[in-house]
């Protein structure tokens, strides 16, 4: 094409659709890598082309925007990279600088990826927000100078070809008229918008097409990172429609059994009687939030890699749920829906790191009369979380990793081995009933086995297509995972010594689950609905307390504490969203489920998760039983939109009016 000098193409032109066809290769290269190197969910290349087909048009969009910058820049006489010298130099310069940031922003999307399973968007801002803990988590689990480095060296070998295209094109392109040059522009810009709008009809190409491809990996594997990272920034302020909230009322009141409510107070405080069944020895409470512990990864659904045997055994001497879900993904917003009972909302940052939000109202305080304790084996300081605990808890001793006498082993503090002998050595010595969480850490990037535990914690290697067969993506995460169960069971082996164990409930959950390929255990939905990102076990264990059951309906992370409360003897007060999963008056047991990256909500009932896109109001119906296709009715879509509807509304109103 270059060499071609009967073809009347401007220079400009030429250099411009070159320059195009370069990057739209480059980002067809970095999505067939998200396709070959990270968990494909089993899909052939065969079922996911509809989605490199989207793919294709979304680098189409980003790539034009380059073009059209460029044309329109370059067509000024002044400012055009073939008038001298200099120009040239700073053009190749800023292609340069343009490549490099291209290339970052992939490896940063692919990182993401990789953490999270879901494509760079708007969220990994809050990362900011804690940008020490968050570099160092980065720089002890990934090669961060050697991926700079390549980053570099690829951007030098890019701006060298394009140097050597633009010396071709200068010496070999022939003069052209302006008339040529005028017909040039005009088809090449009218090219770049037709690609930059999308489609050939009345609407543009939305990122949210993506999701109208039948699963969650599909839509990710579709999107580039500008196109997500770019329309999940719409999304960064949230707030509730005070007139959708009291239309919504009646359907809250009736899910949550409000008393006398109406939608004039939008009133949610209700007192609660102790139901019978209650335990009269005002037990000790100690609630373990779990990093990472994800349902399919563990043994208590038959995954043969059988990671968690010791916490297997637990769940059948205790009040197992084996279909609780956490409201959404990620850490900070796990604590949030644990201690306030409020699923986290806020898009895509996180409610605890909002300050109008930090007067928040916990069942906690209802203890009357406990000692309050948080054990957290790192710093508080990540997502504002001292500030939610510690405002909000009364009289709450806290401890973090300046609290204990183990060394800190990495990012996250001392291991959780450590952290868990040490609340136990602080519990053993209360002479009054205590409520105290723990929190774990271990179970996370960068993966760290300390030193002290090898000999005790012996690691395990299974070949690598196993792990990622049964949902693990390496091997130190497989044997992380592993660290997690023998540190459950140093745990309640010192724990079994003491006094208080006899008259104690023990509690865990997940803050939340894994995104990841969790086929090989349980239907297909888990996978490509993305399930498996909330779907977390919970255990409430106390031997000489509560019967031993395996229960399989639905519930949420918000309904721990009410459920907890409901347990003692005592009447308490409500005014979140979450209720005692063991009163028997209850009915339409749920959870609901957010996306903030995707802006997406639904609700997950009986055998059915249902969820809606709330940029364009796409509903979904799919059945978590098994593989067989919903057959959707007008009937269970309504009752579900209509409780995912006031469930979102209600949530954002109270995480603004649910004060102490």
């Amino acid at each position: 094409m270059i060499g071609a000098s009967s073809m009347k193409i401007p220079k400009l032109t030429r250099w411009v659709l070159i320059l195009g066809l370069i990057f739209i290769l480059v980002m067809t290269l970095m999505r067939l890598a998200i396709y070959f190197f990270f968990p494909n969910q089993g899909l052939g290349f065969g079922q996911v082309w509809s989605a490199l087909i989207l793919g294709l048009r979304y680098d189409l969009r980003a790539a034009s925007v380059i073009m059209i910058s460029v044309l329109i820049f370059g067509s000024i006489p002044r400012l055009s990279p073939f008038a001298g010298n200099r120009n040239r130099k700073i053009w190749l310069s800023l292609i340069g600088l343009l490549t490099f940031f291209i290339l970052f922003f992939y490896a940063v999307d692919f990182a993401h990826f990789s953490y999270l399973n879901q494509r760079l968007n708007a969220s990994v801002l809050n990362f900011l927000e804690d940008l020490s803990i968050s570099l160092s988590m980065m720089w002890e689990s990934y090669p961060i100078i050697r991926l700079i480095l390549l980053i570099v060296v690829v951007s030098i070998a890019f701006s060298w070809l394009m140097r050597i295209v633009f010396r071709r094109i200068n010496r070999t392109a022939p003069a052209t008229s302006s008339r040529t040059r005028i017909v040039a522009f005009i088809i090449v810009f009218l090219f770049c918008g037709i690609c930059i709008f999308g489609r050939f009809n009345q609407y543009p190409l939305r990122w949210s097409d993506a999701f109208a491809l039948g699963s969650d990996y599909k839509a990710n594997l579709a999107l580039n990172p500008f196109e997500s990272f770019l329309n999940s920034l719409k999304f960064r302020k949230s707030s509730y429609d005070l007139q959708k909230l009291k239309r919504l009322y009646p359907v809250l009141s009736e899910y949550l059994g409000l008393p006398n409510g109406d939608s004039s107070t939008l009133n949610f405080t209700r007192t609660i009687q102790p139901r019978a069944g209650a335990i009269n020895s005002r037990p000790n409470v100690v609630l373990v939030i779990c990093e990472s512990f994800s349902g399919y990864k563990s043994s208590m659904w038959g995954n043969p890699l059988n990671t968690t045997p010791f916490f297997d055994s637990l769940t059948k001497q205790g009040l197992f749920f084996d279909h609780c879900f956490t409201p959404t993904y990620g850490t900070a917003r796990g604590v949030w829906a644990t201690v306030t009972g409020i699923p986290d909302v806020e898009m895509p940052t996180t409610a605890s790191r909002n300050p109008l939000a930090v007067n928040q109202r916990t069942i906690i305080n209802e203890f009357k009369n406990y000692n309050k304790f948080y054990f957290l084996g790192g710093s508080s300081s990540w997502a504002n979380i001292r500030g939610l605990l510690t405002n909000n808890i009364d009289q709450l001793h806290m401890y973090e990793e300046s609290s204990y006498r183990s060394p800190r082993i990495d990012v996250w503090g001392i291991s959780d081995k450590n952290l868990f002998l040490e609340s136990n050595e602080v519990l053993a010595k209360q002479d009054s009933p205590f409520f105290a969480i723990i929190q774990t850490s271990d179970n996370h990037r960068p993966y760290t086995i300390p030193e002290e535990d090898r000999a005790a914690f012996k690691e395990v290697v299974v070949p690598l297509d196993s792990l990622k067969k049964y949902g693990f993506e390496s091997l130190a995460e497989f044997n992380a995972f592993r660290y997690t169960d023998f540190c459950f069971n140093t745990f309640m082996t010192a724990a079994r010594k003491e006094k208080y164990f006899s008259n104690t409930v023990f509690v865990f959950v997940g803050d939340h689950g894994i995104p990841g390929s969790a086929s090989a255990v349980l239907p297909k939905a888990w996978t490509e609905q993305r399930l498996a990102a909330e779907h977390v076990p919970l255990l409430f264990y106390g031997p000489a307390l509560i019967p031993a059951r395996r229960m399989s309906q639905v519930c949420s992370q918000i309904d721990i504490l009410p459920t907890i409360a409901g347990m003692m003897n005592a009447p308490y007060i409500n005014s979140c969203l979450g209720r005692d999963l063991l009163d028997s008056t209850v009915s339409d047991k749920l959870a609901f489920i957010f996306d903030p990256d995707y802006a997406q909500t639904g609700v997950v009932m009986g055998d059915y998760f249902y969820r809606t896109q709330l940029k364009t109001g796409q509903q979904e119906l799919v059945s978590i039983k098994n593989n067989v296709k919903v057959k959707e009715t007008e009937e269970h879509i309504n009752k579900m939109h209509q409780l995912t509807e006031a469930i979102h509304e209600v949530s954002k109103y109270l995480i603004l009016n649910n004060k102490k």
